[in-house]
């Protein structure tokens, strides 16, 4: 079993910064699972938002790109999300997902919610104008 517990969701102004951290645990969990987050809006369908392999290796969606930042901490079991220059449509519920990982064309890609196993409950991002 595999645990993902994320926190550090609210709400914030546009142009604020956040971050947010998923937890993981399990008995099955290691760090060579490539984890992520994906986030989803109202009556909107679930997104990748960033992905990062146990190397370090990430991707990003075009619209967070310079924005957002993922990174991990293997030794605290640890994924985090670096959000800045927030605006309105990044609200959303935000989950973090553990998964095998899925490469095209050689590099790491952040796939689709079929590609992962596990997932947390979600924190809710709420951005203002």
């Amino acid at each position: 079993q595999v645990q993902l517990l994320e926190s550090g969701g609210g709400s914030v102004q546009a142009g604020g910064s956040m971050r947010l951290s998923c937890a993981a645990s399990g008995d099955d969990y290691n760090s060579a699972y490539c984890l992520a987050w994906f986030r989803q809006a109202p009556g909107k369908e679930r997104e990748g938002v960033a992905a990062i392999d146990m190397d370090g290796s990430t991707r990003y969606i075009g619209s967070v790109k310079g924005r957002f930042t993922i990174s991990r901490d293997n030794a605290k079991n640890t994924l985090y999300l670096e959000m800045s220059s927030l605006q309105p449509e990044d609200t959303a519920m935000y989950y973090c997902a553990a998964g095998a990982g899925v490469y095209r064309d050689g590099g790491l890609d952040i796939g689709s919610e079929r590609d992962y196993g596990y997932w947390g409950q979600g924190t809710q991002v709420t951005v203002s104008a």
